[in-house]
């Protein structure tokens, strides 16, 4: 398992860049535009982490910091404006199976073959990514519902 990233909301884009940017001295690496989810997506860095950015694949660099902007305006609780933690995982079905069978809720199976969703105890959004190309749909996970939310 391979840290990502934390997903933090933000109300405001530009006020958000000149606080993590200007303030932190975050380097933007990856800026994602989403008309039809009506989001932007922002991932900085550290400047001490950019040289090893470039030797990581340019979708799944880390450790980074990904601001998220919904073009709507939405009223977040404090709880609401972290989003979540992102870890790389080997083989994402294997991982929900053994998380499973610790008595862990898969919130959002990957039917995908790519991405699903936990929850910590306390819970806390956890995001699990396939490393490398999705694998292909497969049972039981193609078929299983969303639990809850996250």
């Amino acid at each position: 398992m391979r840290y990502l990233h934390t997903m933090l909301r933000v109300r405001n884009l530009d006020v958000a860049l000149k606080f993590y940017q200007d303030a932190l001295g975050l380097k933007e690496v990856r800026r994602i535009e989403n008309e039809k989810g009506r989001f932007t997506l922002v991932f900085l860095c550290s400047a001490d982490d950019l040289e090893g950015l470039k030797k990581q694949p340019p979708t799944r660099g880390a450790p980074l910091v990904e601001l998220t902007y919904n073009w709507d305006e939405e009223t977040y609780g404090e709880d609401r404006f972290f989003g979540h933690l992102a870890y790389e995982v080997d083989d994402i079905y294997a991982t929900c199976e053994k998380l499973m069978k610790a008595g862990v809720t898969i919130n959002r199976p990957p039917r995908d073959g790519n991405m699903a969703f936990v929850r910590s105890p306390d819970l806390h959004s956890i995001e699990l990514l396939q490393k490398g190309d999705p694998k292909p749909p497969q049972e039981p996970w193609a078929s299983m519902p969303n639990t809850g939310h996250w």
